[in-house]
């Protein structure tokens, strides 16, 4: 089977995890990340996709000039990317392609091979429902009933923009043409826990809520000094992914000052940019780390400030932990809307407003929210949601084998 994702950590380690367990089913593999994702990917047959996204995405706030130069600059990357995509599957050969969503040239390799594919959500974008907007869109915290379904149509829109910046990857199949028609998955995989997001009656059979993806034999381990710092008393944990936009000083006084209101040590990982920890504010009790294995980090913390992702709400909330969820853009309002209705959150606090004053009582509102946050945890830590999706692909991969 050929895997194809697109995006930052979040995007790529769910598809590693389903890499390894594929592999550990006697499937044969093949990964297509992108060139920076930061994942370790060890064991796994993986190639890189031609792009690096660090860079590419503006800040959330930035004037219409800037969204317009960086579009400029998105475009040509997306191209080597669709490309990237197209090249290494053909070349691979697979009897199955699985994809994110952003890869919109994966559906034209999978048909000019005349093999099945099957579509990757890891937050819902490409799949309507009545129950609860597109995460994403401009409604994506806001409950319009029926009409949830037409909120849907915005990501569509924006990747039929982008088509055609796929379409010159077609150069790159048997026969150097795009297919007359495109096919439909032959299923879809919502890599999310049905905890965080039941299944709606309106999802086709062909939908399969499989559950988060995790790879739970990965062997993460801290750094000595850092694990010998988590020992030293109860601690808070702030990350905020590759997202950069704002002062990313004064955010980490905000996180430092409030942690310390409540006596708690502080754990930073600056990611891309997202804090930096200013000289005068270091100390035994603050530790900053541009990176380190979230789920180690996690054990033991007593609250979690983060931006919202996908992959991070999915780890956050499985490791039992309140959250205080600092939404930036894409689908992260949608899930910290969804955390805070669960009672596993406080109320998402936009980064415009985040500061000591509003940082110290949104932190004392998500530990009050400890024992919710740990029931929640173990329900969801009974999910196979990997597993799942293996023994989906590989039904489908029996069936064409079957038919041919």
């Amino acid at each position: 089977m050929m895997l194809l994702t697109a995006g930052t950590r979040g995007d790529v380690e769910p598809f590693a995890a389903l890499a390894r367990r594929a592999v550990a089913a006697g499937h044969e593999v093949r990964l297509g990340v992108p060139d920076d994702s930061g994942v370790d990917l060890t064991g796994i047959d993986a190639v890189g996709l031609d792009l690096r996204f660090q860079g590419l995405v503006p800040e959330p706030s930035a004037p219409p000039w800037a969204l317009a130069r960086a579009l400029r600059e998105v475009r040509p990357a997306l191209r080597r990317l669709f490309a990237a995509s197209v090249r290494e599957t053909v070349g691979y050969a697979p009897d199955v392609v699985v994809h994110h969503p952003l890869v919109l040239s994966a559906p034209m390799a999978a048909d000019g091979l005349g093999v099945p594919r099957v579509l990757v959500e890891l937050t819902p974008v490409a799949t309507p429902t009545a129950a609860f907007p597109a995460a994403g869109g401009p409604t994506a915290t806001r409950d319009l009933g029926r009409a949830n379904r037409w909120t849907y149509a915005v990501p569509r829109a924006a990747a039929h923009l982008l088509q055609p910046e796929a379409a010159p990857a077609a150069a790159l199949l048997p026969g150097g043409i795009a297919p007359a028609a495109r096919s439909s998955s032959r299923a879809v995989l919502m890599a999310v826990s049905p905890q965080l997001l039941p299944r709606p009656a309106d999802w086709p059979e062909r939908v399969h809520l499989t559950g988060a993806w995790f790879d739970d034999a990965a062997s993460e381990a801290l750094a000595p000094e850092v694990t010998a710092f988590l020992r030293r008393g109860p601690h808070l944990v702030a990350t905020f992914g590759s997202m950069v936009a704002g002062d990313a000083a004064a955010r980490a006084e905000a996180v430092v000052a409030a942690a310390r209101a409540h006596e708690l040590r502080a754990v930073l990982l600056t990611g891309w940019g997202g804090m930096v920890l200013p000289e005068g504010l270091r100390g035994p009790d603050v530790l900053a780390l541009r990176s380190a294995p979230l789920g180690p980090l996690l054990a033991g913390a007593a609250v979690v400030l983060h931006h919202g992702g996908a992959g991070t709400t999915h780890a956050v909330a499985r490791a039992g932990v309140p959250s205080v969820v600092v939404p930036f853009t894409a689908d992260q309002p949608f899930w910290a809307a969804r955390l805070g209705r669960l009672g596993i959150a406080a109320a998402p606090l936009p980064p415009r407003r985040l500061r000591v004053g509003t940082l110290v009582p949104a932190i004392t509102d998500a530990l009050a929210r400890t024992a919710r946050a740990e029931e929640v945890a173990a329900a969801m830590r009974t999910e196979r949601g990997v597993q799942h999706a293996v023994d989906v692909i590989a039904s489908l991969e029996r069936t064409t084998t079957t038919v041919l």
